[in-house]
């Protein structure tokens, strides 16, 4: 690994792309250290300890929701825009058609991914100042009136516009998708503070335990995440004009995991939001308060009803988004066109059907992966309340992970063309 990565260094466009992502990094942690002015630290702090779903949106930006940074909001608008641009493609005629035209298309969703973004960042601003002033965070008033709010609004807006425009150069002029980088880099910022926790209070046999399980778990991950069914595919020899093209075998790769984490932010969004809403409620009295209070108390992070209920709406999600991502009929119908077929299975609806009983039964061993993955830290702190901060472990390690297998393929695939030897063998 380490000589493939010498290599990499060696070859200079390579060395360019690595350095510049490295660069735009420091520019990212650079941003999240610079706070927008009218909030208490310490009811911040208190705050996002108490409300899991904050706490997951300070996963995503590095930490710097925790500071009320200029970009507090992190890429979280355009990942919320992104979820809508796919779901409305499985369901919107034109952007279907628009899916299909390859890359000019694929460019022009992007687009209009990220012009969605801005009011999206805009009323996650919004509602992001209107909870904290809720909540007694902010020092200042809340009023769109004022110049502190707007200023405040804007400022969050602009920090979030900037870390996707980041992203882009990324993707563009370094190695990886840039997303994926900000969020790496937000989520691996964190090490430095667990590391300092760990040294002021030193336990040997926690971190030898720790480290089995993150070994372990990081082998899980990959094992899952890069686990695939490949179907057989048989191309006939077909004649088009004057030339006659010979037919061949390949194989069509159907993932086990197809959805990522999406399943695990619908369902921790999912699950919080009746909380939050009937947190608004406890102190009316009467019926409303104790319906409300019953709701806040059997939704918590410490009770049994959230752990079964987060496995069961990851599991669930699951299943919905791979939906979404996978059409088997337009699959079906592309190997038509194109003359392919599997063999022992002919074309049109029999195809179809096959390829949607293969993709629910994989689906099964990716939707329990992701299950566990995010239900098992909370389960852990809930048999161990020492461990009850590792609520979000799970879902960091498999972003971490995720990135860094597919940015080593990516740089793998640069090394090949220059025949160095890979990162993956």
């Amino acid at each position: 690994m380490f000589e493939a990565l010498f290599n990499a260094f060696r070859a200079p466009d390579l060395r360019r792309r690595i350095l510049y992502v490295a660069l735009i990094i420091l520019v990212f942690r650079a941003l999240a250290h610079v706070p927008v002015p009218g909030v208490d630290p310490d009811k911040l702090k208190s705050f996002l300890e108490s409300n899991a779903i904050f706490g997951l949106l300070d996963l995503f930006s590095g930490g710097g929701l925790a500071n009320f940074s200029i970009v507090a909001l992190g890429v979280n608008p355009y990942i919320n825009a992104s979820i809508i641009m796919q779901l409305m493609t499985g369901v919107v005629p034109s952007l279907q058609a628009l899916q299909r035209e390859g890359e000019y298309g694929r460019t022009k969703i992007n687009q209009y991914t990220r012009y969605l973004s801005v009011p999206m960042a805009l009323l996650q601003s919004y509602g992001f100042l209107a909870l904290l002033f809720s909540n007694q965070v902010l020092t200042t008033d809340f009023d769109l009136g004022s110049w502190e709010t707007l200023t405040q609004i804007v400022t969050l807006t602009a920090g979030s516009v900037v870390l996707m425009w980041l992203g882009e150069l990324i993707t563009e002029k370094g190695i990886g998708n840039g997303i994926s980088f900000i969020i790496f880099a937000g989520i691996v910022s964190r090490a430095p503070a667990a590391m300092t926790g760990f040294l002021s209070n030193p336990d040997l046999a926690t971190v030898v335990l720790f480290g089995l399980l993150g070994v372990a778990a990081v082998a899980v991950i990959i094992y899952i995440q890069e686990g695939q069914r490949r179907i057989p595919v048989q191309y006939a020899s077909r004649v088009r004009g004057r030339r006659m093209y010979q037919g061949g075998q390949t194989f069509l790769p159907l993932r086990v995991n197809q959805a990522g984490v999406i399943p695990i932010i619908f369902a921790v969004s999912i699950l919080l939001f009746p909380s939050q809403i009937a947190s608004y409620f406890v102190n009316s009295g009467g019926i409303v308060g104790d319906v409300a209070q019953g709701v806040v108390t059997w939704l918590s992070q410490g009770s049994w009803l959230y752990v079964a209920m987060y496995f069961l709406l990851t599991v669930g999600f699951t299943y919905f988004y791979t939906a979404f991502t996978f059409k088997p009929d337009e699959t079906a119908e592309q190997l038509r066109k194109n003359g392919g077929f599997i063999p022992g299975i002919r074309p049109g609806r029999p195809t179809q059907d096959y390829l949607a009983r293969v993709v629910t039964r994989i689906t099964v061993a990716g939707a329990l992966f992701l299950g566990i993955v995010a239900a098992l830290p909370p389960f852990v702190g809930l048999v161990q309340p020492q461990y009850s901060n590792l609520a979000l472990g799970g879902t960091g390690i498999l972003i971490v992970v995720s990135v860094v297998v597919e940015t080593m393929k990516q740089l793998e695939a640069q090394l090949l063309i220059r025949q160095y030897e890979g990162f993956i063998r």
